[in-house]
């Protein structure tokens, strides 16, 4: 049985952060296809055990600025349909939730930092209950939504944004969130993002300590959230 993860990355330090320690102790090899540079229609989309779409600056509907959407799109739409174990993390649930036949569009307001998720009655039956906003914090770093697509069932929310995790079958998890961040890795975050953050009055200073604060608790929580879903699709990798 091929135990392959592909991950697929939009920029270098939007990776599997705390995910990939969990990969790692269950000997499951991670390969990174980095979007601009490997090309989106090289891998077979049945290829992999597990296949991860990470986050990125760009819009999931941003089809005409940015080429690599249709075929990542294509790439998302056969893995669900082969009903494969798929995990979307920001712009990663956004095009799933989009590939699922969702709207996604500019949310009334950016969700850019810390704030506790509330779970559904759903979403504290399933891994995400390690998420809950009685144990840890949460980081939110966004601008788009969506719709829930048909059929899928709410994880949980915040109060300004309806849809932060969903489930769609037994092998599709979006998260809008951040549960993969690491706080000994944040600081590229803050380089990156300079200017989004200097747009929206946010200061870095503040941000990195919330981080320092918060970070710990969901690196571990994370862990123990996607380990639990990894053993509830294990039937399928």
């Amino acid at each position: 049985m091929n135990r392959e993860v592909l991950a697929i990355r939009h920029v270098h330090f939007e990776d599997l952060g705390s995910l990939e320690l969990v990969l790692g102790e269950r000997g499951r090899p991670v390969r990174y296809l980095d979007v601009g540079v490997a090309r989106i229609e090289a891998p077979n989309p049945v290829g992999a055990s597990l296949m991860v779409v990470l986050g990125g600056p760009i819009s999931a509907t941003d089809d005409a600025l940015y080429p690599t959407l249709a075929p990542l799109l294509s790439l998302i739409e056969k893995r669900i349909s082969a009903g494969l174990p798929t995990l979307g993390i920001c712009l990663g649930a956004q095009l799933i939730a989009r590939a699922l036949g969702a709207r996604v569009y500019p949310a009334a307001q950016a969700e850019l930092g810390w704030a506790p998720l509330t779970l559904t009655d759903a979403g504290r039956a399933s891994p995400l209950r390690h998420l809950d906003g009685a144990h840890t914090s949460m980081l939110h770093w966004h601008g788009d939504t969506f719709d829930l697509p048909a059929n899928a069932t709410r994880l949980a929310s915040t109060p300004t944004c309806e849809n932060q995790a969903f489930a769609w079958g037994d092998h599709v998890l979006g998260l809008q969130c951040h549960p993969e961040i690491r706080t000994d890795r944040f600081e590229p975050w803050l380089i990156g993002n300079a200017n989004e953050l200097s747009g929206h009055g946010i200061d870095a200073r503040q941000l990195r300590a919330d981080t320092a604060r918060y970070g710990p608790a969901l690196e571990a929580a994370g862990c123990r959230m996607f380990g639990e879903w990894l053993d509830q699709v294990e039937t399928k990798v």
